[in-house]
C-alpha cells in the first residue's frame, strides 16, 4: 500500500487528463506576465492527515481575513520551493527542514495579478507554529480528506468589478476557505482522484 506522499508524488506526475482550474477565471493574462509567487501545502503526517491553514489578519491591505496557504512572492534567484519554505518560515515559524517537500502542484493564475506555484510538503504533526503578528491572525488545520471530497467543494459567485464571478468555497467550521486557496485544493483533489 502507498504512502500518503508515495501517493501525492504519483498525483503530481500523472499525465492522466484532469479537468483543472486554471485560475480565478479563464480571460487571465498567461503565467509569465503575471507576478509569480509561491504557497506550501503543508500536510501533517498523522493517521488522519490534516493540510495547515492561515487566517491572515484583518489590516493588510490585500486579501484581509481571507484563509490562505503560507507563501507570498518568489524573489529573485528564488525557486518555488524556496520561495514557499520561506514564506512558511516567515508568516508561521515553520522550519523549512522539517518539510519534506514532494513535488509543485498546478500554477493559478489570480485576479490579483499572480501566477502561484503549489508546493506540497509533508510536515510532522503538532509542530509548535507562531504566526507572524503582521500577517497571521491565526493557523489551524483542516483534515485532508476533508478538503479532498469533492461533496466539500460547493460553487459559488459573485459580482466583482462589474461582471459575475465564479469561484469554489469550503466550509470547515467556521472557517470559510475560498477563492484561489480553494482553487489549488480542488486542482489537488482531481489529481489525486485521477491518478487513484
Amino acid at each position: 500500500m502507498m504512502t500518503l506522499a508515495e501517493r501525492l508524488a504519483a498525483a503530481l506526475v500523472s499525465h492522466r487528463e484532469t479537468m483543472l482550474i486554471v485560475g480565478d477565471r479563464d480571460d487571465l493574462p498567461a503565467h509569465d506576465a503575471l507576478t509569480a509567487a509561491a504557497v506550501l501545502v503543508p500536510i501533517t503526517d498523522r493517521p488522519r492527515p490534516g493540510v495547515i491553514l492561515t487566517q491572515r489578519t484583518e489590516t493588510l491591505r490585500k486579501h484581509a481575513g481571507q484563509v490562505a496557504f503560507p507563501g507570498g512572492r518568489i524573489d529573485p534567484g528564488e525557486d518555488p520551493i524556496t520561495a514557499a519554505l520561506r514564506e512558511a518560515f516567515e508568516e508561521i515559524a515553520l522550519p523549512p527542514d522539517a518539510v519534506e517537500v514532494i513535488g509543485i502542484s498546478d500554477r493559478y493564475r489570480t485576479g490579483t495579478g499572480f501566477s502561484i506555484t503549489p508546493v506540497i510538503g509533508i510536515v510532522p504533526p503538532d509542530l509548535s507554529l507562531t504566526p507572524s503578528e503582521a500577517e497571521v491572525a491565526s493557523v489551524f488545520e483542516v483534515p485532508l480528506d476533508f478538503l479532498l471530497d469533492s461533496a466539500n467543494h460547493r460553487s459559488a459567485s459573485t459580482m466583482w468589478q462589474g461582471q459575475e464571478r465564479f469561484y469554489y468555497e469550503m466550509l470547515w467550521e467556521e472557517r470559510r476557505i475560498w477563492g484561489a486557496t480553494a482553487g489549488m485544493i480542488v486542482n489537488l483533489a482531481r489529481r489525486l482522484a485521477a491518478a487513484a
